[in-house]
């Protein structure tokens, strides 16, 4: 059964641009999730609250502000795309092991011969 495999050649390639397409994808998001945290810290910071529970109003507003719900957003197609990369790599990797499986099987049956 074979299905027309790439060589592993290819395949270490795809590994490597996979591979490099994951890390970036990767740092992305969590730069976006570190930076979610002092996109809050400065939208609290500019919120006019006065009154109880400063802190809650300024909390509340810091999420409710279309610049955080932005990030938000960047950071949802940041992981979308940090996971398809991830996808990509792993893939390769496994259609790399089948294609090891299959010499090592052709190789047996050749022994057995």
């Amino acid at each position: 059964m074979n299905l027309d495999p790439r060589s592993p050649e290819e395949l270490i390639k795809v590994l490597r641009v996979a591979g490099k397409k994951y890390a970036e994808s990767k740092a992305e998001r969590v730069y976006l999730e570190q930076f979610r945290k002092s996109k809050k810290a400065i939208l609290m910071k500019q919120a006019e609250v006065s009154g109880e529970s400063i802190t809650a109003k300024q909390e509340r507003e810091a999420y409710a502000h279309k610049d955080y719900q932005d990030l938000l957003l960047g950071l949802k197609v940041a992981v979308e795309e940090e996971e398809r990369a991830r996808f990509g790599y792993e893939a390769a990797k496994l259609e790399l092991e089948v294609w090891r499986t299959q010499r090592a099987d052709e190789r047996a049956a050749m022994n057995m011969l």
